[in-house]
């Protein structure tokens, strides 16, 4: 009895100076929380970049995963548009856009691994964006005759078309740019950048979209639209061309026909060429990548979707010689991403409380001019 006494003893000790251990690397920075997807647009031969994405925010670069298509190429944001990577709602599957090669590439992701479960053609010409909701993914076409184009979503990440889904945006080259969908999926919102429209479709049971609603934008330069979990539709401006800082971000209630209502109007980011836009999970913040002065600019949405600034409204600021494009906020709404042209990184802000970012460093590893485009996060 006293002997088991003893190990048991023993036992416990050995136990004491282990759980502190366990404790201390369990809030070590370096524990996995998530990851990080960049997408390389290579005409060759398009690939994902994977970082695994620390508890402190920090990113490790991993494996990079073929699509088994091609990217457009070019240099600075040549696909010019938000969505070309998205991750599914429960974050299973990522889309990627082949804009080359004319097709769409699923991955299941496990972390910060990925595996080729399908690639399908888009439906249409030079795929720009993917929205997908529930069951049902609609692809963007910026080429030929710009199109949406639907497809079913089944469990393997499996794409099948939708017989009679594709539908036409208000013209042959409308300069398709990015597409969303409403939070309760009775609206396809799609953004047009060259004849400053927003088009609306109301998705019916059977996922095929009704008659386009054609929405003259409230501002000049319309680019990316998201919505926030509130329903407000969220739409990043770049501005009158040639105007100095003049971008702004609007917000707009869609109405039962597929009509707009503006919100906020004309918001100033206080910043040049804003084009992207993410919004925390929780709907509290929007936040635009402002590419023509490298900083990120911050808004509150109330319940109604009105926009206020935050102090200061420019919440961030990218490494000099930045071009900070597409952007993208962890699932637990802790840590901002953007993908940063011409210095070949991706930029990390932790997000606080009130909203405001701190700068937390960047991750290279990418070409600093070779047509990276979509960047997603959980």
């Amino acid at each position: 009895m006293l002997r088991t006494t003893r190990i048991l003893l023993t036992a416990v000790l050995a136990m004491s100076t282990v759980l502190p251990a366990l404790s201390e690397a369990q809030s070590d920075g370096s524990a996995s929380r998530g990851a990080v997807f960049v997408m390389t647009n290579a005409a060759d031969k398009n690939e994902i970049v994977a970082y695994k994405r620390a508890a402190d925010g920090s990113l490790q670069e991993g494996l990079s995963f073929p699509t088994g298509g091609r990217g457009s190429g070019g240099t600075t944001d040549p696909l010019g548009s938000q969505g070309s990577l998205t991750l599914s709602q429960d974050h299973s599957f990522l889309f990627a856009v082949n804009a080359g090669s004319g097709d769409i590439s699923v991955f299941k992701v496990h972390e910060s691994t990925l595996a080729l479960v399908d690639r399908v053609p888009c439906g249409g010409s030079t795929p720009v964006a993917v929205a997908q909701y529930g069951s049902l993914v609609y692809v963007a076409n910026e080429g030929a005759a710009s199109n949406v184009s639907g497809f079913n979503l089944n469990k393997d990440g499996k794409l099948r078309p939708i017989a009679g889904s594709t539908a036409f945006l208000s013209t042959a080259n409308s300069g398709a740019a990015s597409l969303s969908f409403s939070p309760d999926g009775q609206f396809l919102l799609v953004t047009e950048k060259l004849t400053n429209s927003i088009d609306a479709f109301h998705v019916q049971i059977n996922g095929l979209l009704g008659p386009i609603m054609v929405n003259p934008a409230a501002g000049p330069g319309t680019f990316a639209v998201l919505f926030a979990p509130n329903g407000a539709a969220l739409v990043a401006e770049t501005g009158p061309a040639g105007g100095n800082n003049a971008s702004a971000i609007t917000s707009y209630s869609v109405i039962a026909n597929g009509a707009l209502s503006p919100i906020s109007t004309n918001v100033p980011t206080l910043a040049s060429a804003t084009c992207w836009n993410a919004v925390t999970p929780n709907g509290s913040f929007v936040y635009t990548s402002n590419a023509g002065s490298s900083t990120i600019s911050g808004f509150a949405i109330s319940a109604t979707g009105a926009l206020t600034p935050l102090a200061g409204t420019v919440a961030g600021t990218n490494p000099t010689g930045s071009t900070n494009l597409d952007i993208a906020i962890s699932s637990d709404g802790e840590f901002l991403y953007t993908l940063d042209s011409g210095t070949g990184s991706i930029s990390i802000f932790g997000i606080n409380q009130d909203g405001s970012l701190t700068n937390l460093g960047d991750a290279g590893g990418l070409s600093a001019a070779a047509g990276f485009n979509g960047i997603a996060a959980f």
